[in-house]
Protein backbone atom coordinates (compact mmCIF):
# COMPACT_ATOMS: atom_id res chain seq x y z
CA UNK A 1 0.00 0.00 0.00
CA UNK A 2 2.04 2.90 -1.32
CA UNK A 3 -0.17 5.56 0.29
CA UNK A 4 0.00 4.23 3.86
CA UNK A 5 0.55 6.89 6.50
CA UNK A 6 -1.55 9.49 4.69
CA UNK A 7 -4.76 10.89 6.12
CA UNK A 8 -7.71 12.99 4.95
CA UNK A 9 -10.76 14.39 6.71
CA UNK A 10 -14.19 13.93 5.07
CA UNK A 11 -17.41 15.60 6.22
CA UNK A 12 -20.89 14.46 5.15
CA UNK A 13 -23.23 17.45 5.36
CA UNK A 14 -26.81 16.81 6.56
CA UNK A 15 -27.06 13.10 5.62
CA UNK A 16 -30.36 12.70 7.52
CA UNK A 17 -32.08 15.12 5.14
CA UNK A 18 -30.05 15.13 1.92
CA UNK A 19 -29.64 11.54 0.73
CA UNK A 20 -31.68 10.66 -2.38
CA UNK A 21 -31.18 7.95 -5.01
CA UNK A 22 -28.15 6.27 -3.49
CA UNK A 23 -26.12 9.42 -2.75
CA UNK A 24 -24.67 7.74 0.36
CA UNK A 25 -22.76 5.49 -2.05
CA UNK A 26 -20.48 8.41 -2.83
CA UNK A 27 -19.27 8.57 0.77
CA UNK A 28 -18.83 4.80 0.87
CA UNK A 29 -16.77 4.95 -2.33
CA UNK A 30 -14.48 7.71 -1.06
CA UNK A 31 -13.91 5.95 2.25
CA UNK A 32 -13.27 2.52 0.70
CA UNK A 33 -10.94 3.82 -2.02
CA UNK A 34 -8.88 5.47 0.71
CA UNK A 35 -9.03 2.42 2.98
CA UNK A 36 -7.88 0.06 0.21
CA UNK A 37 -4.77 2.22 -0.21
CA UNK A 38 -4.00 2.52 3.49
CA UNK A 39 -5.12 6.17 3.68
CA UNK A 40 -6.72 6.98 7.01
CA UNK A 41 -10.07 8.74 6.85
CA UNK A 42 -11.27 11.01 9.63
CA UNK A 43 -15.03 11.03 9.01
CA UNK A 44 -17.67 13.37 10.41
CA UNK A 45 -21.43 13.60 9.92
CA UNK A 46 -22.60 17.20 10.15
CA UNK A 47 -26.27 17.50 11.08
CA UNK A 48 -28.48 20.41 12.12
CA UNK A 49 -27.01 22.29 15.05
CA UNK A 50 -23.49 20.90 14.58
CA UNK A 51 -20.39 22.95 13.90
CA UNK A 52 -19.03 22.22 10.44
CA UNK A 53 -15.38 22.06 11.55
CA UNK A 54 -12.38 22.10 9.25
CA UNK A 55 -12.09 19.30 6.69
CA UNK A 56 -10.30 18.38 3.49
CA UNK A 57 -13.43 17.23 1.66
CA UNK A 58 -17.11 18.04 2.11
CA UNK A 59 -20.01 16.10 0.55
CA UNK A 60 -23.72 16.90 0.40
CA UNK A 61 -26.37 14.86 -1.40
CA UNK A 62 -29.77 15.63 -2.89
CA UNK A 63 -33.13 16.22 -1.27
CA UNK A 64 -36.70 17.16 -2.04
CA UNK A 65 -37.74 20.83 -1.80
CA UNK A 66 -38.91 20.33 1.79
CA UNK A 67 -35.55 18.93 2.86
CA UNK A 68 -33.74 21.72 1.02
CA UNK A 69 -35.83 24.25 2.93
CA UNK A 70 -34.82 22.62 6.20
CA UNK A 71 -31.14 22.59 5.25
CA UNK A 72 -30.79 25.94 3.45
CA UNK A 73 -30.86 28.28 6.45
CA UNK A 74 -28.65 25.97 8.51
CA UNK A 75 -26.11 25.71 5.70
CA UNK A 76 -26.28 29.45 5.09
CA UNK A 77 -25.29 30.10 8.69
CA UNK A 78 -21.92 28.49 7.87
CA UNK A 79 -21.49 30.32 4.56
CA UNK A 80 -18.48 32.45 5.48
CA UNK A 81 -16.47 29.65 7.07
CA UNK A 82 -17.18 27.31 4.14
CA UNK A 83 -16.10 29.97 1.64
CA UNK A 84 -12.90 30.42 3.66
CA UNK A 85 -12.26 26.67 3.50
CA UNK A 86 -12.97 26.68 -0.25
CA UNK A 87 -10.36 29.38 -0.71
CA UNK A 88 -7.93 27.34 1.40
CA UNK A 89 -8.27 24.44 -1.06
CA UNK A 90 -10.94 22.28 0.55
CA UNK A 91 -12.83 20.01 -1.84
CA UNK A 92 -16.62 20.15 -2.13
CA UNK A 93 -18.95 17.76 -3.98
CA UNK A 94 -22.67 18.54 -4.13
CA UNK A 95 -25.31 16.35 -5.78
CA UNK A 96 -28.62 17.72 -7.12
CA UNK A 97 -30.21 19.68 -4.25
CA UNK A 98 -26.80 20.06 -2.63
CA UNK A 99 -25.40 21.35 -5.92
CA UNK A 100 -28.20 23.91 -6.11
CA UNK A 101 -27.34 25.20 -2.62
CA UNK A 102 -23.68 25.64 -3.66
CA UNK A 103 -24.89 28.49 -5.90
CA UNK A 104 -26.39 31.82 -4.91
CA UNK A 105 -29.96 30.59 -4.56
CA UNK A 106 -32.67 28.12 -5.55
CA UNK A 107 -36.07 29.60 -6.43
CA UNK A 108 -38.91 27.04 -6.00
CA UNK A 109 -42.36 27.47 -7.55
CA UNK A 110 -44.50 30.02 -5.69
CA UNK A 111 -42.08 30.32 -2.76
CA UNK A 112 -39.29 32.62 -1.67
CA UNK A 113 -35.74 31.96 -2.79
CA UNK A 114 -33.73 29.51 -0.72
CA UNK A 115 -30.34 31.14 -0.07
CA UNK A 116 -27.27 29.28 -1.27
CA UNK A 117 -23.75 29.63 0.07
CA UNK A 118 -22.20 31.04 -3.12
CA UNK A 119 -19.37 28.54 -3.38
CA UNK A 120 -19.82 28.88 -7.15
CA UNK A 121 -21.28 31.58 -9.39
CA UNK A 122 -24.55 29.89 -10.33
CA UNK A 123 -28.26 29.95 -9.54
CA UNK A 124 -31.24 27.60 -9.92
CA UNK A 125 -34.93 28.11 -10.60
CA UNK A 126 -37.72 25.54 -10.58
CA UNK A 127 -38.74 24.30 -14.02
CA UNK A 128 -42.00 22.87 -15.31
CA UNK A 129 -40.50 19.69 -16.78
CA UNK A 130 -38.79 16.86 -14.93
CA UNK A 131 -35.56 15.50 -16.42
CA UNK A 132 -35.19 11.77 -15.73
CA UNK A 133 -32.78 9.24 -17.22
CA UNK A 134 -29.19 8.20 -17.82
CA UNK A 135 -26.64 10.91 -18.54
CA UNK A 136 -23.24 10.81 -20.22
CA UNK A 137 -20.91 13.78 -20.02
CA UNK A 138 -17.60 14.59 -21.73
CA UNK A 139 -15.15 16.47 -19.52
CA UNK A 140 -11.88 18.28 -20.20
CA UNK A 141 -10.16 17.52 -16.88
CA UNK A 142 -10.47 13.75 -16.40
CA UNK A 143 -8.92 10.70 -18.09
CA UNK A 144 -10.91 8.92 -19.47
CA UNK A 145 -12.95 12.01 -20.26
CA UNK A 146 -16.44 10.65 -19.57
CA UNK A 147 -18.71 10.83 -16.54
CA UNK A 148 -21.91 8.80 -16.25
CA UNK A 149 -24.90 8.94 -13.92
CA UNK A 150 -28.65 9.26 -13.56
CA UNK A 151 -30.56 12.54 -13.37
CA UNK A 152 -33.94 13.14 -11.75
CA UNK A 153 -34.63 16.86 -11.29
CA UNK A 154 -36.83 19.74 -12.39
CA UNK A 155 -34.52 22.51 -11.19
CA UNK A 156 -32.82 24.54 -13.92
CA UNK A 157 -29.29 25.60 -13.07
CA UNK A 158 -27.45 28.37 -14.88
CA UNK A 159 -23.70 28.97 -14.63
CA UNK A 160 -22.37 32.51 -14.61
CA UNK A 161 -18.95 34.10 -15.14
CA UNK A 162 -16.03 32.12 -13.73
CA UNK A 163 -17.99 28.92 -13.14
CA UNK A 164 -17.18 26.17 -15.62
CA UNK A 165 -19.36 23.12 -16.32
CA UNK A 166 -18.25 19.65 -15.33
CA UNK A 167 -18.65 18.84 -19.00
CA UNK A 168 -20.77 18.74 -22.12
CA UNK A 169 -23.83 16.47 -22.21
CA UNK A 170 -23.84 13.76 -24.88
CA UNK A 171 -26.86 11.92 -23.44
CA UNK A 172 -29.44 13.49 -21.15
CA UNK A 173 -30.39 17.03 -20.21
CA UNK A 174 -27.86 18.26 -17.67
CA UNK A 175 -28.17 21.62 -15.96
CA UNK A 176 -31.18 23.02 -17.77
CA UNK A 177 -31.82 21.08 -20.98
CA UNK A 178 -30.81 24.06 -23.13
CA UNK A 179 -27.14 25.03 -22.91
CA UNK A 180 -25.72 21.50 -23.23
CA UNK A 181 -23.78 21.62 -19.96
CA UNK A 182 -23.86 19.36 -16.91
CA UNK A 183 -22.71 20.34 -13.46
CA UNK A 184 -20.45 23.15 -12.39
CA UNK A 185 -16.96 23.59 -10.98
CA UNK A 186 -15.00 26.42 -9.44
CA UNK A 187 -11.66 25.96 -7.67
CA UNK A 188 -12.12 22.61 -5.85
CA UNK A 189 -15.92 22.89 -5.76
CA UNK A 190 -17.91 20.44 -7.90
CA UNK A 191 -21.67 20.26 -8.32
CA UNK A 192 -23.71 17.89 -10.47
CA UNK A 193 -27.17 16.44 -11.03
CA UNK A 194 -25.72 12.93 -11.42
CA UNK A 195 -27.13 10.44 -8.94
CA UNK A 196 -26.84 6.75 -9.31
CA UNK A 197 -24.70 7.00 -7.20
CA UNK A 198 -22.05 8.97 -9.05
CA UNK A 199 -18.64 7.90 -7.75
CA UNK A 200 -18.91 4.06 -7.82
CA UNK A 201 -19.35 4.22 -11.63
CA UNK A 202 -16.73 6.96 -12.02
CA UNK A 203 -13.65 5.79 -10.09
CA UNK A 204 -11.38 8.25 -11.89
CA UNK A 205 -13.46 11.15 -10.56
CA UNK A 206 -13.45 9.68 -7.04
CA UNK A 207 -9.66 9.44 -7.17
CA UNK A 208 -9.38 12.98 -8.56
CA UNK A 209 -11.30 14.27 -5.53
CA UNK A 210 -9.14 12.24 -3.14
CA UNK A 211 -5.96 13.60 -4.76
CA UNK A 212 -7.24 17.17 -4.41
CA UNK A 213 -8.09 16.53 -0.75
CA UNK A 214 -4.60 15.14 -0.11
CA UNK A 215 -3.09 18.15 -1.86
CA UNK A 216 -5.11 20.45 0.38
CA UNK A 217 -3.75 18.69 3.48
CA UNK A 218 -0.14 18.13 2.44
CA UNK A 219 0.48 21.01 0.04
CA UNK A 220 1.51 18.84 -2.90
CA UNK A 221 -0.12 16.50 -5.41
CA UNK A 222 0.27 12.88 -4.33
CA UNK A 223 -0.21 10.07 -6.84
CA UNK A 224 -2.59 7.35 -5.72
CA UNK A 225 -1.59 3.71 -5.94
CA UNK A 226 -3.67 1.84 -8.57
CA UNK A 227 -6.67 -0.31 -7.70
CA UNK A 228 -8.34 -3.15 -9.58
CA UNK A 229 -11.36 -1.28 -10.93
CA UNK A 230 -12.60 -3.92 -13.36
CA UNK A 231 -16.17 -3.95 -12.07
CA UNK A 232 -16.34 -0.17 -11.74
CA UNK A 233 -15.23 0.32 -15.33
CA UNK A 234 -17.64 -2.35 -16.57
CA UNK A 235 -20.46 -0.35 -14.98
CA UNK A 236 -19.12 2.90 -16.44
CA UNK A 237 -18.68 1.54 -19.96
CA UNK A 238 -22.13 -0.09 -19.98
CA UNK A 239 -23.63 3.41 -19.69
CA UNK A 240 -21.22 5.04 -22.15
CA UNK A 241 -22.02 2.35 -24.74
CA UNK A 242 -25.66 3.42 -24.75
CA UNK A 243 -24.60 6.88 -25.97
CA UNK A 244 -23.54 5.52 -29.36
Amino acid sequence: MENMGLKISIAHLYPRLMNLYGDLGNIITLKKRCEWRGIEVEFSEINSGDNVGVHDLFFIGGGQDRQQEDVASELFSHKNELITQRDDGAVFLGICGGYQLFGHYYKPHDKDKLPGISLMNAYTVAGSKRFIGNVTVKTNFLTPNTLVGFENHSGLTYLEEGCEPLGVVTVGNGNNGKDGFEGGRYKNVFGTYLHGSLLPKNPHFADYLIELALEKRYGERISLSPLDDKYEWNAHESVVAKAY
